[in-house]
Formats: structure tokens, sequence, C-alpha cells
């Protein structure tokens, strides 16, 4: 312990004589580990933002996609794929209590973008077909008004329920029910708004337009087919029984042999979860990895500035030993000094890259986003593991020089 102490001591009088340099030394250190805290802390919280987003819209619901794929990969929509498979009847017998005794509501969708008037005010807007139960299955709440009825969507009616911010954009101050809103060439009454929901991964619930299924398909989009459907049930352990109904359901109706892959996929929120936080994961560690590159480079900082010591401190260690000092006690005086550099790096880093996540939660929440800045305790254990790690490995070898030095030699060095 006494000579731990004594190592510590000359090591504050050895950066005290070398300020500069000494602080250059830490930098790299400094850039390094905030680096990795800001990676850590920043790819988490936008990790949580982004499965919060994906459980705002439920944790019992089932999505049926179009287009055929692997249980556990992205679906074929992910990669642009088109697939005219799932239609309106096919959701029509999903609703049927005799066979699907634990389904709530079904739904079906269809979306595009188009140009939306009122008088003079005009804007793109996403456009979604949905079914009557989408404001069921989708826990959509109404501050107007009210939605559309069955009757309407198969009697093909044009009207519409908008968004919160749409309803501003277009109307600002104005009651929106019983308005007249012209979609692409046709006009559309206006028969209720939607209470604030925010953005997802999907898109902003607050900037679209939504209209009965069958009038979309028919007038808007000129298509018999749906893009998605989302199936609420009456409870989460239930979900895994109605998944394989479906698939059974959905083959039988599609011609297509039990034993085979469908042309759809069905998926819960819990499997979307867990393929998210793969995906996820994969780009924040690989981030991460990226970002310890700078530590690298200040590892070799430091492996740099020991040597330069070394040749300047070859007296002292010549009289050290002379006196009695162990090649060991040489060794561990420059192990100290370079692991004590990268420690104050370390620390320093650490309070920094706290700070800059801090502050990119601060303007993500000014943008409106619901941010969480994730500040989680292991993520500075880590960074100050990966600082003492960094300070030993590029530390041995100087420290290993040192106590090779001959002391006959040092006595004599000019």
């Amino acid at each position: 312990m006494y000579i731990l102490l004594l190592a510590l001591k000359m090591t504050w009088q050895n950066f005290a004589a070398a300020k500069l340099r000494t602080f250059l030394t830490v930098l790299g250190i400094i850039i390094g580990i905030a680096s990795v805290v800001v990676v850590m802390s920043v790819g988490n919280s936008a990790q949580n933002v982004l499965l919060d987003q994906v459980r705002l819209i439920g944790s019992n619901l089932i999505a049926i996609l179009p287009g055929a794929s692997a249980d556990n990969g992205p679906p074929a929509i992910a990669f642009g794929v088109v697939s005219t498979t799932l239609t309106s009847d096919d959701i029509d017998q999903i609703r049927d209590k005799n066979n699907f005794p634990h389904v709530l509501y079904a739904a079906g969708y269809t979306s595009t973008t188009k140009l939306v008037r009122y008088r003079k005010e005009n804007a793109s807007y996403e456009i979604q077909g949905i079914s009557p139960d989408g404001i069921n299955v989708e826990n959509m709440n109404l501050a107007t008004g009210r939605f559309f009825t069955e009757a309407e969507n198969t009697a093909l009616r044009r009207v519409a329920v908008i968004g919160s911010r749409a309803a501003g954009e277009l109307f600002g101050n104005e009651t929106p029910e019983g308005k007249m809103i012209r979609i692409g060439k046709a006009n559309y009454r206006v028969i209720g708004t939607l209470k604030e929901r925010g953005s997802s991964f999907a898109g902003d619930f607050d900037e679209t337009v939504y209209v009965p299924l069958h009038t979309a398909q028919s007038t808007i989009m000129g298509i018999n087919y749906l893009s998605f459907a989302r199936i609420r049930v009456d409870d989460e352990k239930n979900i895994e029984k109605t998944k394989e109904d479906i698939r059974v359901l959905l083959k039988s109706r599609h011609k297509i042999p039990q034993s085979e892959e469908g042309d759809f996929s069905v998926r819960d929120l819990a499997s979307a979860i867990n393929i998210l936080s793969s995906i996820t994961n994969v780009m924040k560690y690989f981030l991460v990895t990226v970002a310890s590159i700078a530590l690298v480079v200040g590892g070799i900082g430091i492996m740099n500035m020991m040597l330069i010591t070394l040749k300047k401190r070859v007296r002292e260690i010549g009289l050290r030993i002379a006196l009695g000092a162990r090649g060991r006690d040489i060794a561990l005086q420059f192990l100290v000094e370079s692991v004590t550099i990268s420690v104050m790096g370390g620390a320093l880093g650490s309070l920094i890259g706290w700070g800059v996540a801090e502050l990119v939660g601060i303007v993500a929440n000014s943008r409106g986003v619901a941010w969480r800045v994730t500040q989680d305790a292991e993520i500075f254990v880590m960074a100050f593991g990966i600082a003492g790690v960094i300070g030993i490995v590029f530390g041995l070898y100087p420290a290993y020089k040192a106590m090779r030095v001959s002391p006959m030699e040092a006595l004599r060095y000019e």
C-alpha cells in the first residue's frame, strides 16, 4: 500500500511538471469515453422512444401483412413488395365469433397520400381507409363529432374523420364538423376530429385523414385489396391461439396447403418488439464499436507520452534502482501514471457525455418527441472499466521498458 501511495504522489508531481502534455494526452481519452457514453445513452433513449411508440398501439394486437415472410424476419412490405392477396372478405371472416371467440375487433387498412383542400388552405396528408372497427382497434379518442359507421362504409359514403393537427391546419378556429374538404377530385364531409395521439414509426396520427375503407378502395385508390389488417384480442394469453387460427383460415381461403408457407404473415406486438429490439441493439453496438476507435487513439497517445517520459526520466530511474528500488516498483510507477491518466479522462469524458445526452433530450422534447433520457449506471461503470483497461493495456509496454533500464547505463546517461 505504501508503494502504491508513493507511486500516486510521484504521478501527480510528474503531471504537474508537464501540464500541457498531460492535458493533451487526457483529451484523447475524454473524447473517446464521451463518444461511448453519448452513443450508449442516446441509443438507449432512441430505442425506448421507438418501443414506446410500438406499445402505444396496444399490447394485445395482431397484425396481418400481405406477402410471405419468415416469422422472425422483416415483412415483404418492408422491401416495397406490394401483395394483393389480403382482402376485406378475409377480415370479415375473422370477425366471426363462432370461429374466433377471442377477437374483439378487426380492421382492414389502405393508405395513400393526397392533397387535401379546404377553401384556400391545402396540404398533403396521409389518407387512411379504415374499417369502422378501427376506432376500437387503435384505441382512438374522439375530440368532437363521431366516427363513420358500417352502413356508411358499405354505401361508399364520402365522409372523413381527421387528426387534431390536420384539423387545426385546415380549419384554424372553425368547427370542422359538417364542413366539406376536397380529397383528390372529390368532396368529403367532415364528421369528427380525433384527440391528439402523437406520432410513431408508422407515421403521424395527428396528420392523418381517415375515411371509410371501401370508400378509399373504390373512389380514392381504385383497388380491392388491403395494405394490412389489425386485430385486437381479449387477452394477451390468447394471442398465439388466435394467430394460429388466422393462419389456418387464410391458407384455406387462399387455397394454400396447410403444410406450406402462406402468402401473408401474422405478427403480434411482442414479436415486433423483439425484432425491433434486436435491430436497434445491433445498430447501437456497431456505433459503440466505431466510437471506441477514438479510445484506441487515446490509448496510443498514452503509450506515446509514457515512452517520451521514459527517455526523460532515465537518470531518475537509475538513481531509484541504485537506492534499492526494484524493477517491479519502477513498472508500477509507470503503470499507475498510465491508469491515472486514463481514469481521469474517463471521469471527465463521462461527465461530458452525460451533459451531451441530456442536451439531446432537451432538444428532442422541445421538438415534440417524447424523449426519455436513459442514463443507466451500467453505462458509466462500463465507461470507467474501459478507461481502466485502456490505461493498463497501453501502459504495459512503457512499464516493461522502464523496468528493463540498466542502472549503470542510467547513471551514465546525459
